[in-house]
């Protein structure tokens, strides 16, 4: 049975779970790799990443490089004398970094690679309509989430689920299955398989301004999965036209009518508390939106002190 010496690398929330469960397992722990405070909010102050707010907590070792190329840095990696490297939710590693542990470096992956490689899995596999998703552990290469796949676990995607909700539950599966490949690799049963190439493999490329915009010329079922897709973060968007006005308008959540109208694709049509915007096949229901400068309100309160007038529409 190994000995296992870990560095763990990761900076958001969904990394947090798991280190620590690693942590709470028992398994040693000789450093945490985040990344270096940024400033954050209005008054533009340093804030720290989840993983070190945790790392801290539990009095483990942390470097916060701006540079994983830098010699200082190696170094300080080198000297924790580390065996094997768990990556979640981190950066490209240099060949340098990965290379480094006698047991290799391994990356767990919020998909079912080699399908969703890239940096936004979760938002991807909702916003293509997918039934079913899951999280993978592999052993890092020199390309992006292409190498040695060591465990994998599948992850239902459930009926008019957001995101957020599938973010919580891969953050839960992805903890347990890096514990299972932990088990796997002190134990010496590591059994990796390659990456089969599928005939359509699609992609996690990242979210953009240009992406996250809502095309309501598109069906409906379309536009619903791009919605609940990016929601809460970073959010689909679209343009509201309403009276005078011209603003960005936040849509977080909805749902979907089908009909016949002989409205034009984005005519914004209020209905007593309803609020529901006219697509190709029916209406897009608006449950929960964010306009600039307000919260994030359900739309039936937005409605107690906002009116969409005759002429509301969107683009």
């Amino acid at each position: 049975m190994r000995d296992l010496r870990i560095v763990f690398m990761g900076t958001p929330e969904f990394a947090v779970h798991s280190l620590q469960a690693i942590v709470e397992a028992g398994y040693n722990v000789v450093g945490v790799i985040t990344a270096p405070d940024r400033p954050a909010g209005r008054g533009r102050k340093l804030q720290e990443s989840a993983v070190k707010e945790y790392a801290k907590k539990q009095n483990l070792k942390i470097l916060q490089p701006a540079n994983l190329k830098a010699e200082a840095f190696l170094k300080e990696l080198k000297d924790l004398n580390a065996n094997l490297q768990v990556v979640v939710a981190f950066r490209m590693l240099p060949e340098a970094v990965w290379k480094m542990p006698t047991y290799g470096t391994f990356n767990l992956h919020a998909s079912l690679l080699p399908q969703y490689r890239g940096a936004a899995p979760i938002n991807w596999a909702i916003i293509n309509g997918e039934t079913e998703t899951g999280v993978s552990t592999f052993f890092i290469d020199k390309k992006i989430d292409t190498g040695e796949m060591i465990m994998q676990e599948k992850v239902k995607i459930e009926l008019g689920e957001s995101a957020g909700r599938l973010h919580d539950k891969l953050m839960e599966a992805g903890a347990t299955l890096i514990l299972s490949t932990l088990e796997a690799i002190k134990q010496g049963s590591v059994k990796t398989t390659s990456q089969k190439e599928a005939a359509e493999l699609k992609s996690a490329h990242k979210l953009t301004r240009e992406n996250t915009r809502i095309d309501w010329d598109q069906p409906l079922k379309v536009i619903y999965d791009l919605i609940r897709g990016l929601s809460p973060y970073p959010t689909a968007w679209t343009i509201l036209e309403n009276g005078n006005d011209k603003m960005m308008m936040k849509v977080f959540a909805g749902d979907i009518q089908k009909a016949d109208h002989a409205h034009t694709i984005g005519k914004v049509v209020q209905e007593g508390k309803e609020v529901k915007i006219a697509c190709n096949n029916g209406f897009y229901i608006v449950k929960e939106i964010q306009l600039p400068g307000k919260k994030k309100l359900a739309v039936k309160d937005l409605l107690n002190g906002y009116e969409f007038y005759s002429n509301a529409k969107v683009v």
